[in-house]
């Protein structure tokens, strides 16, 4: 996971032709705003698309400031004919996250055994778990038809 106490470095850019713009391209464009680490242009999913990119791109800078300038500068700017956003990429990664989006199992998720009781036993019986909650499945044993009990 990202360092919190580190600033955002990365800035996203969208709206970028995939048949013009490369790496190199947009390296050319935000150098002058300072020292680049990384680019990235994410590939299609599909192995038969023709387009060398999705449309964006990820351009990551050396220093906060040097990132905060190149959305100032050139945000809503004209490239190849197209308007470009840019602003600042969002700070986790989606593989780096819990919960929905996640590419990790819920149950290897930390903290999930102690929420969910992982290794605990009912109270038997008694229609309550562990922690006082009342079992939602407490008495349908006997049910053989969905919906509201006839009164």
């Amino acid at each position: 996971m990202e360092d919190p106490t580190r600033p955002n470095t990365t800035i996203y850019i969208s709206g970028l032709n995939p048949q013009t713009v490369n790496s190199t391209t947009l390296s050319e464009i935000f150098i002058p705003f300072g020292e680049i680490t990384s680019i990235s242009l994410p590939r299609p999913e599909a192995p038969s698309s023709t387009d060398l990119h999705r449309g964006f791109g990820y351009v990551e800078f050396e220093d906060a400031g040097d990132a905060k300038e190149a959305i100032n500068n050139m945000d809503q700017s004209e490239l190849f004919g197209r308007v470009i956003k840019v602003s600042m990429a969002k700070g986790e990664r989606r593989e780096e996250k819990a919960g929905v989006g996640s590419t990790v199992a819920v149950w290897e998720q930390e903290g999930y055994g102690e929420r969910f009781g992982e290794g605990k036993v009912d109270g038997e019986g008694d229609g309550q778990e562990e922690g006082g909650k009342v079992d939602p499945m407490q008495g349908l044993e006997g049910l053989d038809v969905a919906g509201p009990r006839a009164g």
